[in-house]
């Protein structure tokens, strides 16, 4: 029997500072089997970075044909696809050629520099992609995961500050 995904509810108040962009998002997130909380909640901060009314949470995990967020326009157009992790060519290739606009998410800074320094003269042909890095703390973004989560993030000048009001913790987000 497969396991099936743990639901987390979230209601998260965006106030990006450098986008001039304030909202409140309701949000419903499936934890994969075989993803750790921490990568549920780094996608969880980069709803807050990216943060528009139609950027959604894809199926993520268990599809090959979709990114883990993803903008989409009113004609069903991809404007932005969110892709975590280590990327092969031929999948970004692909993505460049579906989206106006691909972001690649490293989250693991030792694997993202190996990657990086074998793809880097691959990826710089494709205009519409950027490679954004994250630093963290593992042990306080994990410590704001709860199945039920009120959490507050402010954006500015490349930094996110996510809080539930009790526990709160800084990521920096760099583009290579």
């Amino acid at each position: 029997m497969a396991l099936s995904a743990t639901i987390f509810k979230a209601n998260l108040n965006v106030a990006d500072m450098d986008r001039t962009y304030f909202a409140d998002h309701a949000l419903t997130l499936a934890l994969h089997p075989s993803e750790t909380e921490l990568r549920m909640m780094l996608r969880l901060l980069c709803f807050a970075l990216f943060a528009h009314e139609r950027l959604s949470f894809t199926k993520g995990l268990s599809t090959e044909d979709e990114p883990d967020l993803w903008q989409k326009s009113l004609s069903d157009e991809c404007e932005l696809w969110i892709e975590f992790g280590q990327a092969d060519e031929k999948r970004l290739r692909k993505a460049c050629g579906r989206a106006k606009q691909v972001v690649i998410v490293n989250y693991q800074p030792r694997a993202a520099l190996v990657w990086w320094q074998q793809m880097e003269a691959k990826l710089r042909r494709f205009d519409n992609l950027a490679v954004l890095s994250l630093e963290y703390e593992e042990a306080e973004l994990v410590a704001l995961c709860q199945r039920s989560m009120n959490i507050s993030a402010l954006v500015q000048d490349g930094e996110i500050m996510l809080s539930d009001g009790s526990v709160s913790t800084s990521v920096i987000a760099s583009y290579r």
